[in-house]
């Protein structure tokens, strides 16, 4: 029987033992990015209170008003250019240092913050803010800061372009790696995402029920953020509170 999570403030926990040669996997969410002061979707004042998802995060609403929905993405990228990581970002591109390769991080969130404080190879499950692709053609998506608030932009095949950002009805990238690291991985951890979007909020769940094809032992699954998640179940600790409060001292890296 699997036993019940263990849910306290993050002080009431032990820093988490990391060496070399382990596999962790690091997945974030809103919670992180709310810290920098990027608006979330789902909070109180959040996005969606002031557009409906149909209109500006699906293919639909793209193809009825393409000019909304570039307005609402360029908004969006115009904050991104203010905001910096936070201590949270930091303490895993730190980890990231330590472990190399080894360390999987994927992200829910589209801005950039993970990359501006060292991170690499940081895999957008929901895409890229700063990148543009086409919406006709299969002309690779390229990087794209610009903020269009005039008239969508257009490929040279004709096409609009759009952002290079996974809408509702659409599958997420790199579902293969993910589901090739978190079915190895020693350590599961998740920063700041309420676990209430698929498939996201199911690695944790798939981590606690299956163990590591690699070792063939159970990975231990972590969660941090200011609130219990709806997948607290998948946990074996949520650890509560803010997330660049508490990762800079979650990890200890050991030899």
């Amino acid at each position: 029987m699997i036993p019940l999570p263990r849910v306290a403030p993050g002080v009431a926990f032990s820093p988490i033992p990391i060496r070399r040669g382990m596999r962790v996997f690091v997945l974030t969410g809103a919670g992180i990015s709310a810290e920098s002061g990027i608006r979330t979707f789902r909070d109180a004042g959040g996005l969606w209170e002031q557009h409906r998802i149909e209109d500006v995060a699906t293919p639909e609403g793209f193809l009825r008003n393409p000019p909304l929905v570039w307005r609402f993405y360029s908004e969006r990228r115009q904050q991104a250019g203010l905001v910096s990581p936070n201590p949270a970002h930091h303490a895993i591109a730190r980890l990231g240092d330590f472990l190399g390769e080894d360390l999987f991080v994927c992200t829910q969130n589209v801005d950039p913050l993970h990359e501006r404080a060292g991170a690499r190879g940081v895999l957008h499950m929901h895409g890229e803010l700063l990148r543009t692709r086409c919406s006709g053609c299969d002309r690779p998506s390229f990087e794209d800061d610009r903020a269009y608030l005039d008239r969508p932009p257009r490929c040279e095949c004709g096409a609009l372009l759009r952002p290079d950002v996974v809408w509702f009805g659409e599958i997420p990238k790199g579902m293969d790696q993910i589901g090739a690291a978190v079915a190895s991985c020693d350590l599961f951890v998740t920063v700041g995402s309420s676990g209430a979007v698929y498939p996201a909020a199911g690695l944790a769940s798939h981590v606690r029920n299956f163990p590591s094809v690699r070792t063939g032992r159970f990975a231990r699954t972590i969660y941090v953020g200011l609130e219990r998640p709806e997948n607290a179940h998948s946990f074996d600790e949520c650890r509560l509170g803010k997330a660049g409060e508490l990762l800079p001292d979650l990890f200890k890296l050991e030899g």
